[in-house]
């Protein structure tokens, strides 16, 4: 990896990381010696990238710092393309129009050949698009998981069995049939699945669940095996 090139992906690393990240852990991820980052964290230094932190505890990055305008690789750009079209198959219509749009405006500023990519169509996701479910609008739920908000439903399950439920929901899973909804539930008190197409009806509560999403996510991973509601 040229150093021009490793000296964006460390900045990139401590931009998405939620701790310190030390030089050894950044040197494993990037396949270089510990002693290559200590000279590189010195040079970005120098250059007035705001991080702070010492050998051995750690480095993070100064919220605020921005980066120019993303340069991609043919490869980047062909992955960014199928990942768009594979969110043409999913029920989510606000998505689906999403991609449409970012499809487009990276088509607009990208250079050739890497336009390419966007307009010749030589990347296709085949397959049945999942439906769109009837009863329930996959944006709110996602509004709902970034607000943590709660969420009102009714609610039927594999046995038809109807109950109203108020749920904190944190996570959303696309399958190529449906989609799942990842929430806390408070009539079970515990993590639970929610069908979308199970979904008779869904509004957003008044009530909000501030700090508790990335939490209830963490007992979501412990678990990982949870049962359809």
């Amino acid at each position: 990896m040229r150093k021009a090139s490793r000296l964006f992906e460390i900045i990139q690393i401590l931009r998405l990381a939620r701790k310190p990240v030390t030089a050894a852990e950044i040197a494993a991820q990037l396949e270089v010696t510990t002693r290559s980052i200590y000279r590189d964290i010195a040079a970005l230094q120098a250059m007035r990238v705001p991080i702070e932190g010492e050998r051995g505890i750690g480095y993070i990055l100064r919220p605020g710092f921005t980066l120019p305008p993303l340069m991609l690789s043919i490869e980047e750009t062909e992955a960014i393309v199928l990942a768009l079209a594979l969110l043409e198959r999913t029920g989510d219509t606000e998505l689906r129009r999403a991609a449409k749009q970012v499809s487009r405006k990276i088509a607009a500023v990208v250079p050739e050949p890497l336009r390419e990519s966007f307009s010749t169509g030589t990347l296709h996701a085949w397959g049945t698009p999942a439906p769109t479910p009837d009863s329930v609008d996959l944006a709110l739920v996602r509004r709902a998981i970034r607000d943590e908000q709660k969420l009102l439903i009714d609610y039927r399950d594999e046995k038809s069995n109807a109950t109203e439920r108020a749920i904190r929901p944190i996570a959303l899973i696309y399958y190529s049939q449906t989609a799942n909804i990842v929430a806390w539930c408070e009539l079970r008190d515990s993590i639970r699945n929610f069908r979308a197409d199970r979904v008779k009806h869904c509004e957003a509560a008044p009530e909000f669940f501030p700090g508790q999403g990335d939490r209830l996510r963490q007992v979501w991973i412990d678990g990982w095996q949870q049962p359809i509601a």
